[in-house]
């Protein structure tokens, strides 16, 4: 059966919270450090998609 849209955004939607989770478990200096690539990582996928008209 294909993956749907939602089903993407459900999936994308436990990979956040599971690298958050990671994040979390980390040392403070490593955490700050973690959420900025993240943050990068996010804002980059949020920009692209606006290029591409999907946002």
């Amino acid at each position: 059966m294909p993956e749907t849209r939602a089903d993407s955004v459900d999936d994308d939607g436990d990979a956040l919270v599971a690298r958050l989770d990671l994040i979390e478990d980390q040392p403070l200096a490593e955490r700050a450090d973690a959420y900025a690539q993240l943050h990068e990582s996010l804002q980059a996928r949020l920009e692209d998609s606006d290029r591409r008209g999907n946002g």
